[in-house]
């Protein structure tokens, strides 16, 4: 199986995909490509939430021929989302795109693949092949009956000869299902196949809620075995949400580092506090701190400073009342409705 640290690395703009580089965020606007304006600012919104990739989409030539205005603007790669029109990759190409997304045997022929991976290849531009299985080619699915892994890895082999072909190698390849363990198995069965790096995904996920959840399920699968070198978390929701669910994962998965982290107890009988609305309250205050540091709310003291010991700061909850403790030892006992301000004084005295 191929991991990380031997898939083939490309780059997009200034930013490696593979070969061992740390997994990135990206993301996709919602905004219409053309309009610039708007375009930039969410680019700007999604970059200050830690996206390191933007996907545009690029329907038609108005579009394309906005790119090179919207990239004089920002300083994220960017990526242009291709499909049928195989002009519209040229365009793209022509205008500065950092990477393109295609299938290539949905853009014409063979010459229409020719020109692209051409153009690409001169600009050193490089191309994720997007595989869906919602959207697989209807020989495949005569073959198979139904979208299956088999099925989704040769769609990939079929648009990685295409390329290949003329002598392009600069490739990316995703395998998105809405279903997760078949988007688990495909992608563990390209790791076995192909040298090129992943871009992970659980595509048509749904809503804020249910798309974190299964996509943490099969992108964190995936991540902990060592598959995947960039991700996309598909939401129904505004796309800074996409990245905030990534980072979480990429963190939960141990592949990314800095920044707050939050601990909290479950609730149980012994609990004599507000414990939900309190962690709830700590939790936003500290999520956008610019610290490496691990803020910890407990609701009793069996899961105090004990549990805790590792958190830099945290709050342990008794009868209406709490204990303040930092790294482990208690610095002060207050009532329940100090805690918070306490807790906060605690920390910002020593940024």
């Amino acid at each position: 199986m191929l991991t990380r640290e031997n898939t083939r690395q490309i780059r997009v703009g200034g930013l490696a995909l593979g070969g061992g580089a740390p997994v990135t965020v990206q993301s996709m606007c919602n905004t219409k490509t053309w309009d610039v304006d708007a375009t930039v600012q969410q680019i700007k919104e999604l970059r200050a939430a830690g996206c390191e990739i933007v996907r545009l989409a690029i329907p038609d030539e108005r579009a394309a021929k906005a790119i090179d205005k919207i990239k004089e603007q920002v300083d994220v790669p960017l990526v242009a989302d291709i499909h049928f029109d195989y002009r519209l990759a040229l365009m793209a190409a022509e205008r500065g795109i950092d990477k393109i997304r295609i299938n290539p045997g949905n853009i014409g022929g063979p010459e229409n693949v020719k020109a692209v991976a051409e153009a690409c290849k001169l600009r050193n531009i490089p191309i994720r092949i997007g595989v869906n299985a919602g959207s697989l080619e209807k020989p495949l699915l005569e073959k198979y009956g139904h979208p299956c892994p088999e099925a989704m890895v040769e769609s990939a082999k079929g648009h990685v000869e295409l390329l290949t072909r003329f002598g392009f190698e600069d490739i990316c390849l995703s395998l998105k299902s809405s279903t997760v363990p078949l988007t688990i198995a495909a992608y563990r069965m390209a790791s076995e196949v192909f040298p090129y790096p992943l871009h992970l995904g659980v595509t048509e996920t749904g809503t804020e809620w249910n798309g974190t959840i299964q996509s943490a399920v099969g992108i964190g699968t995936l991540l902990s075995e060592g598959i995947g070198d960039t991700i996309r978390v598909s939401l129904t929701a505004d796309p800074v949400k996409e990245v905030s669910a990534g980072i979480a994962i990429l963190k939960a998965a141990g592949l990314r580092k800095g920044g707050v982290k939050f601990v909290s107890c479950p609730t149980c009988g012994r609990t004599e506090i507000d414990l939900i609305g309190l962690a709830n309250r700590v939790e936003h205050l500290v999520r956008n701190l610019d610290r490496d540091i691990t803020v910890a709310v407990m609701g009793c003291v069996v899961n105090g400073p004990g549990e805790a010991r590792e958190a830099d700061y945290g709050i342990a909850g008794g009868k209406d009342r709490g204990l303040l403790f930092q790294k482990g030892q208690v610095v002060g006992t207050y009532d329940y409705d100090q805690l918070l301000d306490k807790l906060m004084d605690l920390i910002e005295s020593e940024e």
